[in-house]
C-alpha cells in the first residue's frame, strides 16, 4: 500500500466514521501474539490477570486450548485478524458529579448507565419516584450503549466494505474477547491516563468504544499516530480514589467501587463497604476529578440522553423497587447487570452509610449530642 492509498484509508476511515455520529475514529495493527511488534499493554495485562486484580470476573481469564489468554492478542480468537477500526461516541451529558452537592439520602448511578430515549407517544406523566430531584419531566424509556452503537457500528462496517471492498470484519461493543482501550490508544484515540481509562483532550474519558476487528492488512504507513501522555504530574484520581484502588497507570479491580457494585456477586467485603459512600451503581469519582473532563463534549445521541430520574436518585425509592419493578424501569439498561438483589445490596450499604455520615456530622457539631 502506497503513502497515498494509506492516507486514502484514513480518510475512509474518519469521514465514514464521522458520518455514523462517532465522534472519534481510527484504525491499528493486530500484532501476532508474542511478537516483538507486540503492545506492551497486552503483556501488562497477562500480568494483572496472573495477580488476581481481575476479582471475580473470570470472562477475562478466558484461555485457548494452548493457555494462551484470548485477550492478549485478537489473533488468538480470531486468527484473521489483522487490522482494528475503533470508534468512540461521547456519553457525557449536561448533569452533576458525584462529588458536587446532593440532595439528602440519594444514591449515585455511574454517568454511563443513564441512558434512555423518548418513545414515541410517551406521556408526559412519571411512573418513578415521587421526590422533586427525580422526576423526568417526559419519562425516558432505558436504553443500552452496547445495541446502541452496535447497530450503528455494524452500518458503518458496511460502508467500510463498500468503499473499500470485501474482508471479514467482526463488530464488538465492550463484549468481544480483546481488551479494546488498548487498542484505541495506539488508534489514536486517547492516551492511558492513571485511573487506567482513556482520555481524549476532546471528550475527556466519557466515552464508549466500539471496534470493527477487520482482516484488512495494515501498513504502518496507514495506522493513525497514538497521543502523547498529558497526565504530567497530576495524581487527582489516586489522590481521590475511596478504596484506594489506583495506583499510577494501574488498577485493583478487586477493590474498585465499579467492580463492587456491578460484578461482585455476593457480600461485598465489610472493610470496603464504609469507602462505597452513595454509590449504588458503579463510581465516577476518578473522572470526576479529572481535569480533562472539565470541558468534555456534551453526547449529542439521542439514544444517551440522562433519564432524570437516574441523577441523585432517592436512595428510599430505590429502596421500594421491587422486582417487577427493577425489571420494568433498568430493562435493556445497564443497570441490569447488577440484578435487583444486587442494588438492594448496594442500597442497603449506601443508606448505612449515610446514617453513619449522618451520625458523624451531628456527634462533630455537638460532641454532648448523644446519637
Amino acid at each position: 500500500m502506497s503513502s497515498n492509498t494509506a492516507h486514502t484509508l484514513q480518510q475512509t476511515v474518519q469521514s465514514a466514521a464521522h458520518a455514523r455520529g462517532f465522534h472519534l475514529a481510527g484504525v491499528t495493527r493486530v500484532p501476532e501474539p508474542g511478537s516483538a511488534e507486540d503492545f506492551s499493554e497486552l503483556a501488562h495485562f497477562q500480568n494483572w490477570v496472573a495477580a488476581g486484580h481481575a476479582g471475580s470476573m473470570d470472562y477475562l481469564r478466558r484461555t485457548d486450548e494452548a493457555g494462551k489468554y484470548l485477550r492478549s492478542s485478537a489473533r488468538i480468537p480470531f486468527p484473521w485478524a489483522r487490522s482494528v477500526v475503533v470508534c468512540s461516541v461521547s456519553y457525557n451529558n449536561a448533569q452533576p458529579y458525584s462529588v458536587h452537592p446532593a440532595p439528602e439520602n440519594s444514591g449515585w448511578i455511574a454517568r454511563y448507565a443513564w441512558s434512555g430515549h423518548a418513545a414515541p407517544g410517551a406521556s408526559n406523566e412519571p411512573d418513578t419516584p415521587t421526590e422533586p430531584h427525580a422526576i423526568a419531566a417526559i419519562p425516558l424509556q432505558p436504553t443500552d450503549y452496547h445495541s446502541v452503537i452496535r447497530t450503528r457500528l455494524e452500518q458503518f462496517a458496511e460502508d467500510l466494505q463498500a468503499a473499500l471492498g470485501p474482508f471479514t470484519a467482526r463488530c464488538f461493543v465492550d463484549t468481544g474477547p480483546l481488551v479494546e482501550r488498548i487498542y484505541a490508544k495506539y488508534a489514536g484515540l486517547g492516551w492511558q491516563g492513571k485511573n487506567t481509562c482513556l482520555i481524549h483532550p476532546q471528550l475527556g474519558s466519557w466515552f464508549f468504544l466500539g471496534v470493527i476487528l477487520t482482516s484488512l492488512e495494515l501498513p504502518e504507513a496507514a495506522q493513525s499516530t497514538p497521543l502523547p501522555d498529558r497526565c504530567g504530574s497530576c495524581t487527582r484520581c489516586i489522590d481521590a480514589c475511596p478504596t484506594q484502588c489506583l495506583e499510577p497507570y494501574a488498577m485493583d479491580a478487586s477493590r474498585c467501587i465499579a467492580y463492587l457494585t456491578i460484578e461482585k456477586r455476593g457480600e461485598i467485603p465489610e472493610d470496603l463497604q464504609p469507602a462505597i459512600g452513595r454509590n449504588v451503581f458503579g463510581c465516577d469519582i476518578c473522572q470526576e476529578v479529572c481535569p480533562w473532563n472539565r470541558r468534555a463534549l456534551v453526547t449529542d445521541w439521542p439514544e444517551l440522553s440522562a433519564r432524570p430520574e437516574l441523577v441523585n436518585p432517592a436512595l428510599d425509592w430505590l429502596a421500594s423497587l421491587t422486582e417487577e419493578d427493577f425489571k420494568r424501569l433498568f430493562r435493556a439498561s445497564p443497570v441490569a447487570r447488577t440484578k435487583h438483589a444486587g442494588l438492594q445490596r448496594n442500597v442497603a450499604i449506601a443508606l448505612r452509610n449515610q446514617k453513619e455520615e449522618t451520625k458523624t456530622a451531628a456527634t462533630a457539631s455537638d460532641p454532648s449530642v448523644v446519637v
